[in-house]
């Protein structure tokens, strides 16, 4: 064991997309800060944020129905779907300076223009579609959306979906050509390049074995070398968390109290993928369906096309399942280990109140490739087994925290937990997580910097210049930023409709 003891500004640990962008914020606003990173993994971005671990959509709720609820009295509540658009406007005015800048180059990398859909069928749903269209259409974010239950329009814009189809029931479709298919895997890759030529310290395969509190109210973190087994000790003022789901694990040994009475639920996921050319030749889009009764909110089933490594493929999917891992690469002890006294009533209430979800996804977990293809062929019905392979996705960990709706109530989305002072962050959740990275690290900011926000106030309007104001009550600004961005990422004319 060594006794080497390291001092500096920041440290991040986990190199996924949060800790990127963080760092890259951070670097903007004051470079001479010295930024630490520790990732368990020989790589950046390799495990959530890793291109096959997620949907890789630009989720800007233009086609996610979960993000637009049906009232009692059948209006449509879409104060989520504004809120999750105007979050990913931030992201993108955040990538587009770092490419005026050249930051980060070669934007196409890792972010190319897709029609985003929503697919649905059976009358009720067909009602409930038109009425979210409406109430979206009429919003100036979600310009230039169309509706049509035509089957002959259908057929132009799914035509792989619409071909062969024999059931009689109502179907519709709401198509939106602004949308996006982001490798966050790229991105993520890309930005930690960028950091590196800016001096910060970037340490592959260190594991944090403890974090402590200093007398002097620093964090002293244990960091193992994974391969020589070398302990060092590293100390910093500020500490991010953002290690995906083994986030959990390391805020419960932080001691914080915001930290206690939360707990986590680990779903894991499957895609079926297809390279038959072909085939992905006839489907340009990403188009989200209903999730099903007693599945979760990222169960939602989508067909897509993807950009990965230049190569076009489609995957549908995703099927959820169960691992008692937080990670990928994680432990079969993950969830027990986060099991602790100041959690275990908020942990028995969740899994009371979620017994159909835990049935469901045992169910998924039992499904076999055929059973998958019955599903996929809800989607595409002459979809043919030999040209569908299974890829395993990411871990993603729901939180369970005690709120005013009950206790132990399962969380679908992205939280930031800090401590009072904001000298330590963690980040947990999931969806819609990478998209809203900017602006969830921006609320990092503003909570774990209280002090310097005023004083960094015009550095960060440069890089967002819409940060502070509300874009759906600025259509102006909407139009300016959606040009701007749309022409610096390379997302302007270029609707590449393969069937056209």
């Amino acid at each position: 064991m060594s006794n080497k003891q390291t001092r500096t500004d920041v440290i991040l640990i986990g190199a996924g997309i949060m800790s990127a962008t963080l760092g890259t914020l951070l670097k903007e606003l004051v470079p001479d800060w010295e930024i630490t990173v520790f990732e368990k993994l020989a790589n950046a971005g390799e495990e959530s944020s890793n291109e096959w671990n997620n949907a890789g959509t630009g989720h800007a709720a233009l086609c996610e129905l979960n993000y637009t609820v049906e009232k009692p009295d059948g209006s449509i509540d879409i104060s989520k779907a504004i809120k999750i658009n105007e979050q990913f406007q931030v992201s993108t005015q955040f990538w587009s300076y770092l490419v005026n800048r050249n930051l980060i180059r070669n934007p196409q990398d890792f972010i190319m223009p897709l029609p985003h859909m929503s697919l649905v069928q059976g009358e009720q749903n067909v009602t409930f579609l038109k009425k979210r269209f409406e109430a979206l259409s009429n919003n100036p974010l979600f310009q230039g959306m169309e509706f049509s239950d035509d089957p002959g329009k259908l057929m132009e814009w799914l035509p792989l979906i619409m071909k062969e189809r024999t059931s009689n029931e109502p179907i519709a479709a709401t198509k939106i050509d602004s949308g996006t298919d982001v490798n966050f895997g790229a991105l993520t890759r890309m930005l930690f390049d960028h950091l590196k030529s800016k001096n910060v310290d970037i340490k592959f395969k260190h594991n944090i074995d403890d974090i402590k509190r200093t007398s002097d109210g620093s964090w002293e973190l244990k960091v193992r070398n994974v391969d020589s087994g070398k302990v060092e000790r590293h100390t910093a003022k500020f500490v991010f968390i953002g290690g995906g789901g083994g986030s959990l694990h390391l805020l419960q040994q932080s001691g914080i109290p915001e930290g206690k009475h939360i707990g986590g639920f680990p779903v894991s996921g499957l895609f079926m993928v297809c390279n038959n050319p072909d085939v992905v030749a006839q489907h340009h889009a990403k188009v989200y369906g209903k999730a099903k009764v007693g599945a979760p909110p990222m169960s939602v089933p989508h067909l897509d096309t993807r950009f990965i490594d230049n190569k076009k493929s489609l995957l549908f999917g995703p099927f959820a399942g169960f691992s008692p891992k937080f990670l990928k690469t994680g432990s079969m002890f993950d969830l027990l280990g986060t099991v602790k006294p100041n959690n275990v009533l908020t942990m028995l209430s969740a899994g009371a109140k979620n017994v159909p979800l835990t049935k469901y996804l045992i169910e998924q977990v039992m499904l076999s490739k055929e059973k998958r293809m019955e599903e996929l062929r809800e989607f595409i019905p002459n979809a043919k087994s030999e040209d569908w392979d299974i890829v395993v996705a990411g871990q993603r960990v729901q939180v369970i925290k005690d709120t005013a709706a009950g206790k132990g109530t399962l969380q679908f989305g992205t939280e930031v937990v800090s401590a009072a002072d904001g000298s330590i962050a963690a980040l947990l959740g999931a969806s819609p997580g990478a998209s809203t990275a900017v602006h969830v690290m921006l609320e990092v900011i503003k909570k774990c910097f209280p002090q310097h926000v005023k004083a960094w106030e015009p550095k960060i309007k440069e890089m967002i210049p819409s940060y502070g104001m509300s874009l759906v009550e600025n259509p102006e600004l909407i139009d300016e930023i959606h040009t701007s961005t749309a022409q610096t990422l390379g997302l302007e004319g270029k609707k590449q409709y393969a069937y056209a």
